[in-house]
């Protein structure tokens, strides 16, 4: 498996924006926004896709999760909400093969995903 751009993220060989470190995971400041709040929250174990998740892998996956409600809870925008996306693959909008939640906020979002750029 070839390396990532996370890996290196990762290891502190590139900068990143990093709101929150521990001894599974890593968040930080996504490099193009889509929300006024955009957060990458990786595992610091390479997984590829949501296709190679094994059994083996629900804690840390589940970890991811809730180290998104702790940021949320800590930056203050759990009660007005947010968005958790996981892409796979080409279809899905994955453009980095090592899983990563996005957590979106600070504005209201609509859904479909494009419908908050949608003119009413």
């Amino acid at each position: 498996m070839s390396e990532t751009i996370f890996d290196k993220i990762i290891r502190k060989e590139i900068p990143a924006e990093i709101v929150y470190e521990d001894d599974l995971s890593l968040a930080f400041k996504d490099i193009n926004p889509q929300a006024p709040v955009h957060l990458l929250i990786i595992p610091k174990r390479r997984i590829a896709t949501t296709n190679d998740i094994g059994l083996d892998d629900r804690e840390l996956v589940g970890h991811l999760y809730h180290v998104a409600g702790k940021i949320a809870k800590e930056q203050g925008f759990a009660e007005d909400g947010y968005r958790l996306v996981m892409n796979c693959n080409n279809h899905g909008g994955q453009t980095v093969y090592h899983i990563h939640v996005h957590l979106l906020a600070g504005k209201p979002l609509g859904w479909p995903p494009y419908t908050d750029r949608l003119k009413v």
